[in-house]
């Protein structure tokens, strides 16, 4: 068993795995990966399916091996260094024991993954190691990363080094166009006031997080006032009492009592979720079938792509 010592959490940096579901009924929400585009590349470099990885945010996690094993870094533009020297990302990478792997901070995009062959080798809390700092669960003890954290791995010195070819690769900018599948409440909201949603740019503001993002614009107002605690769906727009909409992400509260003007396109938070603050957003209006069509395209696209076999050139001596 390999062991991966945390020298210097960052900012933020959480376990995650794909998910906790099936848990709402008992008020706990989902997590998981903010950006599960950059997540499945991450995992799919290392062989995985959806193991458990590093979500780092912004950047500045250190952390050293003590044992031979692959693995990858994607998402946002944080340089990565192996021992000092600087490394590639979107691609597998070799360590062997006593190394360290290092990312600076982001130049652009807000959450890196790294991920390790084999996964890390965290207890499951409610069928997920997705840590929820808010709920107090998942990961080692419920919270970020700490200095000095140890997580079991696995050892992993004779696997495929792979490549997502660059023109494949996400690409991150500081604006986003999400698209919005609009709700039952919709009806709540005059024509003017949807206008008003759908053709102004609001700017992403200090207060965003892994619960969600709140955007400061032109404000939307709806003819309710409040509405009964109801389910809350990942990427639900809320729309509180002054107006600025909330784009609401994985680690939300599982109910709650402000209109919802619409959701979110599963594929756009991934967008959003690397964007930082200052940043801006502008919304879309599709509908559900046009929805199921780009997801179905998309995942089916996925499954097409071919990574590169290379040669571990990158290998530290």
């Amino acid at each position: 068993m390999a062991t991966v010592e945390i020298l210097h959490p960052g900012l933020l940096s959480l376990l995650q795995d794909s998910g906790r579901f099936g848990q709402h009924q008992i008020g706990l929400t989902s997590g998981g990966p903010l950006d599960p585009e950059a997540f499945y590349w991450a995992n799919r470099l290392c062989d995985n399916d959806a193991a458990t990885t590093i979500e780092a945010s912004i950047g500045g996690l250190k952390l050293r091996v003590d044992a031979p094993i692959r693995v990858a870094v994607t998402g946002g533009e944080m340089p990565v260094t192996i021992n000092g020297t600087s490394a590639p990302r979107w691609q597998t990478l070799r360590l062997q024991a006593g190394d360290t792997l290092e990312l600076g901070y982001s130049k652009l995009g807000s959450r890196c993954y790294v991920a390790f062959a084999g996964g890390l080798q965290v207890e499951p809390q409610f069928g997920s190691t997705a840590t929820v700092v808010r709920e107090g669960i998942g990961g080692l003890r419920g919270t970020a990363l700490q200095k000095g954290d140890t997580i079991p791995a696995v050892v992993d010195d004779g696997g495929p080094c792979l490549r997502l070819p660059p023109a494949k690769r996400p690409h991150y900018t500081h604006r986003a166009t999400l698209r919005v599948v609009t709700g039952y409440q919709q009806d709540h909201f005059s024509r003017e006031q949807q206008q008003r949603f759908f053709r102004s740019t609001y700017d992403v503001s200090e207060r965003c997080d892994r619960m969600g993002y709140r955007l400061l614009g032109p404000p939307v107002h709806s003819a309710l006032d409040g509405i009964l605690s109801e389910g809350i769906c990942l990427g639900a727009v809320q729309i509180p009492p002054d107006g600025q909409p909330i784009v609401l992400l994985n680690d939300r509260q599982t109910i709650g009592g402000y209109p919802k003007i619409g959701s979110v396109l599963s594929l756009d938070l991934a967008r959003l979720a690397q964007l930082m603050p200052g940043d801006q957003v502008n919304f879309a209006e599709i509908d559900m079938e046009l929805a199921q069509r780009i997801l179905h395209l998309y995942y089916n696209m996925r499954r097409t792509i071919a990574l590169d076999l290379i040669a571990p050139d990158f290998i530290v001596e």
